[in-house]
């Protein structure tokens, strides 16, 4: 072997123990990978650039830029308002059966960060018992797609770079539904084991919003619980007001009328979740000034419109400004807001108009806060159209010989264009990691081959396994990727063993797909570090777990997962 060979083994080396050091940021471990290779001239200028526009690294970055106007639809809140109904082996069924077939479709850490607050409010089963295992649901649902994980489509990425033909669509199905149905069974029937939650550790603030029912609303005529409004992420019903007359509190099985104000308390930045229903109005909206840009002020002792109700003081002719909630320190507010009278240090969240910065008479009615940010929902035909748009962009690259690159390509001019997904978002979102991470892991690959470590590699395991099971080296690389995804995070763990698993493949004279496919399943096969898939930060800090819960509970599962898959690759995929 050359210098240059050893030299490649060591920052490989160098580059899994600064992955497992410095695990949080994985993108600066392969940045300075980047740097070694390029200033020991393991690869050239051309080789970096190549790679940053690698097929299937474009592919991964388009699908991340589609799923930030995804996750602000109205699937993952009618998937959250219809879980917990009926008994609990059924709720929990749906909780997990519903978010693992979303995470096939979109990114698993919004379907979980959607669903988690439904999950801790939910008054049928203790959100300590849901969970852990609604983080092992997501993280099963992603391996059923080519785009249900950022892991699938980082191995696509490096397959594409062997001059290999990428993956289809549903490459992956038959493998990941029965990995899904072989551990969802123990997954509920240990849920029980998992300990209980404390219901006070839910929170919720005390800022009221106000939306009306239109005499035209679909809504009308359902119950609450009809209607999906009673199990809103962050956002409560607390109160409705009908003819004058208030109704608290606010049972399921209400039926909703025409002109109905319905009161809701909770996270103000989740306001804008509410036009996704038919017929409901916001309070601000009947201004036309609900805009992404909230903001937030305190209301002066000395102030002109203290002592008075939003009606009477002519708030928005005065501010240019409407008023989005109401919250008042040590006091439970009740009633439409439009009939609140206002007190000097109430807090008001405003929706302002272009003249509101230029108005004199601020400084001598507000102290001015904050801006907050409210998440721009879709509604109308923007929501229905990113839905059908995405189905539709699959659905031509899996029935025609348009590439998935070609068709996302389309789709997320069309999100630009119609104003579903901003260019600012795109630039505030950008996976700058993610990218930094793959191309890493693609210039290290294109290090290997340059100084002909690939070769030595596939000729050394050659000579090694010479006469021994393929199958016993095709379960090492599961096991190896299986405990660094453990280690280290699952993007990292898919992008350090791919080439190795590749390598041996060839060495071997085999097909490299089920060795890649091993590197994919086992990379996002993380069940018993809270730290090695994001959903599993997620809910280890919401459920407030131990990291022997992890182990207890998921070691079960992690080991039914690994043996379902080492018998289901080799049977879809022989060697």
């Amino acid at each position: 072997m050359t210098l240059a060979q050893y030299t490649i083994i060591a920052v490989f080396i160098i580059t899994f123990i600064g992955l497992v050091k410095y695990s949080k940021v994985p993108e600066r471990v392969f940045s300075l990978t980047i740097l070694v290779c390029f200033i020991f001239s393991f690869v050239s200028v051309d080789d970096i650039l190549t790679n940053a526009v690698n097929p299937g690294l474009v592919t991964l970055i388009l699908l991340v830029l589609c799923s930030f106007s995804f996750e602000r639809t109205s699937s993952l809140r009618r998937l959250s308002a219809g879980v917990f109904n009926g008994s609990k082996v059924k709720s929990m069924l749906r909780l997990f059966i519903g978010t693992a077939f979303s995470s096939a479709l979109m990114s698993n850490t919004a379907v979980v960060a959607t669903l988690i607050n439904t999950v801790k409010n939910n008054q049928l089963i203790n959100a300590g018992k849901l969970l852990l295992p609604l983080s092992y649901a997501a993280i099963l649902g992603g391996t059923l797609t080519l785009v249900g994980t950022s892991t699938n489509l980082i191995v696509n990425s490096l397959l594409i770079k062997q001059g290999v033909e990428g993956f289809s669509f549903f490459d992956f199905t038959l493998i990941g539904l029965a990995a899904l149905l072989s551990t969802l069974l123990i997954i509920i029937v240990r849920a029980r084991n998992l300990p209980s939650m404390e219901q006070g550790n839910i929170k919720t603030q005390d800022y009221l919003l106000e939306a009306e029912v239109a005499d035209d609303s679909k809504l009308i005529g359902k119950t609450i619980e009809g209607n999906g409004l009673r199990n809103l992420d962050t956002l409560f019903l607390v109160e409705i007001v009908r003819q004058g007359r208030l109704i608290s509190p606010v049972t399921p099985e209400e039926t909703l009328h025409a002109s109905d104000k319905l009161i809701f308390s909770g996270d103000i930045s989740k306001v804008l979740t509410l036009q996704q229903f038919d017929g409901l109005t916001l309070f601000a909206e009947q201004d036309d000034l609900l805009k992404d840009n909230l903001t937030e002020v305190l209301i002066k002792p000395d102030s002109a419109i203290a002592g008075k109700t939003l009606k009477r003081a002519g708030f928005r002719a005065r501010f240019d400004a409407a008023v989005v909630a109401v919250r008042r320190e040590g006091c439970a507010l009740s009633g439409k807001l439009g009939d609140i009278v206002l007190h000097s240090g109430d807090f008001l969240v405003l929706a302002v108009g272009q003249d509101f910065a230029s108005r004199t008479n601020l400084s001598k009615n507000f102290f001015i806060l904050s801006g907050h940010q409210a998440v721009n929902m879709l509604s109308g035909w923007r929501d229905h159209g990113t839905v059908l748009g995405f189905i539709i962009a699959i659905l031509i690259s899996v029935t025609t010989p348009i590439s998935l690159l070609g068709c996302l390509f389309i789709y997320v001019a069309a999100l630009i264009f119609s104003g579903a997904l901003t260019v600012n978002e795109i630039k505030r979102r950008f996976p700058l990691e993610i990218w930094m991470i793959v191309l890493g892991a693609l210039t290290l690959a294109s290090a290997v081959e340059n100084t002909g470590l690939a070769l030595i590699i596939s000729e050394g395991i050659e000579a090694l396994l010479d006469g021994r099971s393929v199958y016993l080296a095709f379960v090492g690389i599961f096991i190896i990727t299986l405990i660094m995804t453990e280690l280290i995070t699952n993007s990292a763990a898919a992008a350090l063993t791919f080439p190795i698993a590749f390598n041996i493949a060839l060495g071997l004279g085999v097909d490299p797909i089920p060795f890649v496919m091993a590197v994919a399943f086992a990379a996002s096969g993380s069940f018993i570090s809270p730290y090695g898939y994001q959903t599993n930060v997620m809910v280890y800090n919401a459920g407030n777990y131990q990291l022997t819960d992890f182990i207890k509970f998921g070691l079960p599962v992690s080991v039914i997962y690994s043996v379902t898959v080492l018998f289901m690759i080799p049977l879809m995929f022989p060697f």
